[in-house]
């Protein structure tokens, strides 16, 4: 997995390149955690599946 990835960004309002600051592995896959270069947003995926990303 990359360590940058591109999520819409609700605070910036548009897609923006995101950097993985932390990852392990959990019961459910693997946690990681995301940051918008542009304005520290925060986001959370498992597996890929489960995230707390916002839908545009």
């Amino acid at each position: 997995m990359s360590l940058e990835q591109q999520f819409y960004c609700p605070e910036c309002g548009e897609e923006r390149d995101f950097w993985r600051v932390a990852a392990m592995t959990l019961h459910l896959g693997e946690k990681t955690k995301w940051r918008c270069n542009d304005c520290d947003y925060g986001l959370t995926r498992i597996n890929g599946d489960i995230s707390t990303a916002i839908e545009a």
